[in-house]
């Protein structure tokens, strides 16, 4: 069987977890506790940010709680793209001036190669290949769109970055129809479980305290609330991301957005020479509703896209299962950037959320009267934004703490941004399905005609949306 997809592992978590096997769980919480600082969510937010205010102040007990196991969520389901994009860039240029978001992009920049330095100290193999970031082109319009996107990185300082016509595109990976692509360095293919796994066993030996299957069910002012008793302490942070609706008074603070990933068989050799892709980028599109890809270290496509963006209720899946049509539609992606993979079986499907707050825009705050913090919105860039993050957390509370003083992280303009709520339902769940049938119906429209301008309906919809 090659494209019927029965005999496709459909959830389980993701991929990376039946590649790399699920982790030993460690005890849940077992009553009352204190700590100086309480972290709530075990994805690569909570875990960087006890790793680095650890690392910056020993004495500090750090407690960390999650509600499955370290990486259930977001963390150990993603594209893994170790990347420089940031949600919300643009928008904080608009209220913060140019020259504050340049200093976020160059923040990014930088973020890349100082997660590839932690995994290189802490000496555990994430599966890490620095080829950069390519994202074609495959119609007139996604060129139009390719362009002005390429010019606007440059204004933003990536002079690095590198615009290609279709033969320079090809000469690097072999996309069909692809008419052009943009290319920057600053960019790694990474194995999501095994980066979060060595992280949590490096947060462990720094001392910090993780306790697994303990959900939070309320945060306030010096306190994480579980079934199995209470952490009080000065700090509460709250990292996390696409399950914050699951918290007390936050169902409407960000949604919990879908995303799904297909991987195939490995490739032989034959089929690698078809396609390309020896330099190991990660790979992306133009497309509204766009997709992204790794070639990954054991020879197999893992490529991901919406499915159904978003379930009533802001309700979160259990192991990762998506809609048989989600898969076909993804293994239809699949063969359209690769004519000659029609034949290729796709073996594991699954799905995770992200989280989306109204204005599309990644935040981080502490409030220095209550004690509690946050980080996250990231809209599918998490990889390494969570680690710039988490940066900016530590300097956060030691400057509250009085351990610090500020720094360049804290006067970045995502520092403390305020985001309305999203509308309530089912005013949430008509807007966003209407928004991704925009989406899809744009691109359609855009693979049908010549036409170099972008479809109406997409651009309305970007508008609606808040993503622009």
């Amino acid at each position: 069987m090659s494209s019927s997809g029965r005999d496709t592992v459909n959830g389980g978590i993701s991929f990376w977890y039946a590649d790399d096997g699920l982790p030993g769980v460690r005890g849940p919480l077992a009553g009352d506790a204190s700590a100086d600082v309480v972290i709530v969510g075990g994805g690569y937010t909570g875990l960087w940010t006890a790793y680095y205010l650890k690392q910056a102040v020993p004495f500090l007990r750090i407690t960390v709680l999650e509600q499955k196991f370290c990486g259930y969520g977001a963390s150990g389901r993603n594209g893994g793209w170790l990347y420089n994009g940031i949600a919300g860039r643009d928008r904080y240029a608009k209220l913060h001036g140019h020259d504050a978001a340049v200093r976020l992009q160059r923040a990014m920049n930088d973020t890349v190669d100082e997660v590839i330095r932690v995994v290189e100290a802490e000496g555990f193999d994430a599966g890490v290949r620095k080829g950069g970031v390519l994202e074609v082109a495959r119609t007139p319009a996604q060129l139009a769109r390719l362009k002005e996107f390429h010019a606007r990185e440059l204004t933003y300082g990536e002079k690095d970055r590198e615009l290609y016509d279709a033969r320079q595109t090809a000469e690097r990976i072999r996309v069909a129809d692809a008419v052009g692509s943009s290319w920057t360095p600053h960019g790694a293919r990474v194995h999501p479980v095994k980066l979060v796994k060595g992280l949590s066993a490096a947060v462990e030996a720094l001392g910090v305290t993780v306790h697994e299957l303990t959900p939070v069910t309320e945060i306030r002012p010096k306190h994480a609330v579980t079934p199995y008793g209470t952490v009080r302490a000065p700090y509460v942070l709250r990292c996390t991301e696409g399950f914050t609706a699951n918290l007390k008074g936050q169902h409407r603070t960000w949604l919990p957005m879908n995303s799904s990933m297909i991987a195939t068989e490995p490739l032989s050799e034959e089929q690698w020479a078809s396609v390309g892709w020896d330099g190991c980028e990660a790979l992306g599109d133009m497309a509204h509703a766009y997709m992204y890809a790794q070639r990954t270290a054991d020879g197999r496509i893992a490529l991901g896209g919406r499915g159904v963006p978003y379930r009533f209720g802001s309700r979160t899946d259990n192991d990762g299962r998506t809609q048989p049509e989600t898969v076909a539609a993804l293994r239809e992606v699949l063969v359209g950037f690769f004519p000659s993979l029609a034949g290729v079986r796709i073996e594991h499907a699954w799905s995770g959320v992200l989280g989306v707050p109204r204005d599309w825009c990644a935040t981080v705050t502490l409030d220095r009267s209550s004690g509690l913090g946050w980080a996250g919105g990231y809209v599918g860039s998490g990889v390494a934004t969570a680690n710039l993050a988490a940066r900016t957390l530590r300097d956060l509370v030691q400057i509250d703490s009085g351990q610090g003083m500020r720094t360049e992280l804290t006067e970045l303009p995502w520092v403390g941004h305020k985001v309305r709520k999203w509308e309530p339902e089912p005013l949430r769940w008509l807007g966003v399905q209407g928004l991704y049938a925009a989406y899809r119906a744009a691109d359609r429209r855009e693979f049908s005609t010549p036409r170099a301008e972008s479809s109406r309906a997409a651009r309305v919809a970007d508008r609606i949306s808040g993503r622009h």
